[in-house]
């Protein structure tokens, strides 16, 4: 058995290696945010140290939900989509019917660890006295997902993750527990399901995008009722942000993989992206077209500039100054700057 690790080598703090902002261009204008009103805190410390560059330029904020972030791309009524959740799939076409062009997804935070709506990571539960200690996402797939064709993953219908039912996990038996721990059923808690076309992130990192649950998942809209439930049997399991722990529970560690290793959930994993089940912070925004031609988009200077600030070292201090959200590793924020390319 892989042993399981608390935390990355380092407390959480911005990444030296993340490069510090320097303008490419000159920004004057508005810029339009549409987006989840969680995250208006770090937005107003991306939008004073900006202007510290950048005088001339002025924000409009529209800060409702995510869901509304999405109807102002596609209503052209904003610039950017600032969600604490990835975009659904039916959340695309919108946008498209506008240009032709699908939106373009960054990056530019990781979630909080415990915080409620604030992206929290998720974590896995059990009964305190329940030996397991550790899983790996496929045997969360195993314990919460049932036989699929396949799963959405973005807009494509993905085959290569469908699997049959003889990956199903119904007993503690089958998660290598012996004794009198071995024929007793796993009994599944989770959060409710989405309405068709929307699914999670634990869907779409643990079950591969996929709406084939376990059966007799016991579904609690309210969290606390879930985990107090959790309290009082000895055989089950559920997912939620380490922020509905009580006593009578305790979190298992995580891993990619058999081969290891299995993460448990602290701010500092979660922030390093050690964790499995970290959450990003995400922002979309569509190309603009010129002259109207789809095959030749373009990154319009002031959102391309306003991404870059974000995602400098400037940019990912204000994160952390927020206090509940975590930033970004350099090799994270290296990956989103190459997407303006």
């Amino acid at each position: 058995m892989v042993a399981a690790v608390m935390a990355g080598p380092l407390p959480v703090g911005v990444d030296d290696s993340l490069s510090a902002y320097r303008p490419e261009a000159k920004v004057t204008g508005v810029i339009r945010t549409w987006g989840s009103p969680h995250l208006g805190g770090v937005l107003r410390r991306w939008q004073a140290g900006f202007r510290r560059h950048h005088p001339d330029a002025c924000f409009e904020d529209n800060l409702k939900s995510s869901a509304m972030a999405i109807a102002g791309l596609s209503e052209w009524t904003a610039d950017l989509a600032l969600m604490g959740r990835q975009i659904y799939t039916f959340e695309y076409y919108g946008i498209y019917r506008r240009s032709l062009l699908l939106p373009v997804e960054i990056e530019v935070a990781t979630g909080s660890i415990d915080v409620p709506s604030k992206s929290f990571a998720i974590a896995v539960f059990v009964h305190r006295d329940n030996p397991l200690s550790q899983l790996t996402l496929g045997q969360l797939d195993g314990i919460f997902g049932a036989q699929r064709d396949g799963g959405w993953q973005g807009m494509k219908w993905v085959r290569e993750v469908a699997r049959g039912p003889e990956k199903n996990l119904r007993t503690w038996g089958q998660l290598g527990l012996t004794g009198e721990w071995a024929e007793k059923p796993i009994h599944v808690y989770g959060p409710p399901g989405l309405y068709p076309g929307g699914y999670s992130f634990f869907q779409r990192k643990v079950l591969g995008g996929a709406d084939t649950w376990a059966e007799g998942l016991r579904e609690y809209a309210d969290r606390r009722q879930m985990m107090a439930a959790l309290a009082e049997d000895l055989h089950g399991i559920a997912y939620t942000g380490l922020c509905y722990a009580t006593p009578q529970t305790k979190a298992v560690a995580l891993a990619e993989t058999p081969a290891g290793p299995h993460v448990y959930p602290t701010r500092e994993s979660v922030a390093r992206r050690f964790y499995p089940l970290a959450r990003p912070v995400y922002l979309y925004f569509v190309p603009d077209t010129p002259g109207g031609e789809p095959a030749n988009p373009k990154v319009a200077p002031k959102v391309r500039e306003f991404i870059r600030y974000i995602l400098s070292r400037e940019g990912q201090r204000d994160v952390l100054d927020e206090g509940d959200y975590l930033p970004l590793t350099a090799a994270v924020a290296g990956e989103q700057r190459r997407k303006l390319e």
